[in-house]
């Protein structure tokens, strides 16, 4: 089992050690989509929502989120976040999309960080929208692209540049 850094020789869970790791500048980007009824689109976009500014109190919330990751995810590294973002399109006809970035410099990734955040964001969505559209789905979180440390880059294949969608 040594080959999955999060079990020791004897299978037990363990918290991979970073102690002798070089600090790097780390970025992650992830994403997802809440998938709703145009109906329910068009009140977010027009801020008729009754719970009130749906993407912005899931900004808020998916930052938060990434904060908190360490407390989520178990073998999770508490790290100094440096920065982090997310970013919403209005898909037409039935979809919102969301993209979440996270910065460090420091011993380990934090891709960890930005999928937690894109996930506590589309679910705030969810939350807040809930009333008006039980049929909602959140779908395809990923992680889109990460930069820095020993394992190098990582772009997803066949992802559109954010600014294309």
């Amino acid at each position: 089992m040594s080959q999955f850094t999060h079990f020791d020789a004897q299978g037990n869970a363990r918290m991979v050690d970073i102690t002798s790791k070089a600090e790097t500048q780390r970025e992650a980007e992830a994403r997802g989509e809440v998938v709703m009824s145009p109906a329910t689109l068009e009140l977010i976009r027009t801020g008729g929502m009754a719970k009130g500014d749906v993407l912005g109190v899931a900004r808020v919330a998916g930052i938060m989120a990434a904060k908190q990751t360490p407390s989520l995810i178990p073998m999770a590294h508490p790290i100094m976040i440096t920065g982090t973002n997310l970013d919403f399109k209005l898909a037409s006809p039935d979809r919102v999309e969301i993209r979440g970035r996270v910065k460090t410099g420091g011993k380990t990734g934090v891709e960890m960080e930005a999928l937690t955040a894109v996930s506590v964001a589309a679910l705030t969505i969810y939350d807040m929208c809930k009333a008006v559209d039980k049929s909602m789905e959140i779908r395809n979180i990923r992680l889109v692209k990460k930069s820095g440390g020993k394992s190098g880059d990582f772009l997803r294949e066949g992802e559109q540049l954010w600014e294309e969608l």
